[in-house]
């Protein structure tokens, strides 16, 4: 399924029917990606007299309940109602669907206090200055399937310095997407610094910018430009449980 897209002043050609899944599925139990100490994903039958909602015990529908963490089970985004003390949902902030992005790599570089941390220099290296593109997708190295079955908690996983969140705001970056629990260090002492400087809350705050977290991004999808389509629930809640797809697209 071939299209032609305007974006700003260039066209760009795509195929809807080569969709790029780099949502991790939200499966039970501890062999699934988890962090921050959330309660794994649980999914029971409603029981309800002789009414049981699941076939394989004699009911006559699957009808169950789920129990989950939009922040610490699975690929999720939020809205600045993460952090913020008014109320904000992400199905009231987010407005759009369907944006231009870039996805990059990096390794995460290593400090003196032994974290492991996106410095703002790795992205201006591995940023193409295209006009109207903003969304970003970053895949941290090292990149194996590991990433959708770790349990993160207390691991102090890598993280983006506040000042390479200040620098996506200022490139006009709107809509973030990272293969790690969280932009900000897991333990900070509630400073959040990087979810405050993309957000710029709580004084220019951008109430339309989303924060994609705990994607997966596969070794052979390559670096460069897709067209981005930010699959959320419309719960109103600060974040959602989400399936972001990648299409590839080139310039014509």
């Amino acid at each position: 399924m071939l299209a032609t897209l305007q974006i700003g002043n260039c066209v760009y050609q795509t195929n809807f029917a080569q969709p790029i899944d780099i949502a991790i599925a939200l499966c039970e139990g501890m062999e699934t990606v988890n962090c921050f100490w959330a309660p794994p994903l649980h999914i029971e039958p409603v029981r309800a007299g002789n009414f049981v909602g699941d076939t394989k015990q004699g009911g006559v529908v699957n009808f169950k309940n789920v129990f989950l963490n939009p922040h610490g089970n699975g690929t999720h985004t939020e809205c600045v109602g993460h952090i913020a003390k008014e109320t904000y949902t992400l199905n009231q902030c987010l407005n759009e669907y369907l944006v231009l992005g870039q996805l990059i790599t990096v390794y995460p570089q290593q400090t003196e206090t032994g974290d492991r941390v996106i410095m703002p220099e790795q992205l201006t290296q591995a940023w193409q200055n295209t006009p109207d593109c903003r969304a970003l997708i970053i895949r941290t190295m090292p990149n194996d399937e590991l990433k959708m079955r770790t349990n993160y908690s207390g691991s102090n996983p890598p993280y983006l310095h506040h000042q390479a969140a200040q620098w996506l705001v200022e490139v006009g970056i709107d809509h973030l997407l990272i293969d790690l629990p969280s932009v900000d260090r897991e333990e900070d002492e509630g400073k959040l610094s990087a979810h405050h400087a993309f957000w710029q809350y709580p004084f220019a705050t951008r109430t339309h910018a989303t924060i994609t977290e705990l994607i997966y991004v596969r070794p052979n999808v390559k670096d460069g430009l897709y067209l981005v389509n930010l699959l959320t629930t419309s719960l109103e809640l600060d974040a959602s449980p989400s399936k972001p797809i990648l299409y590839k697209v080139v310039v014509e």
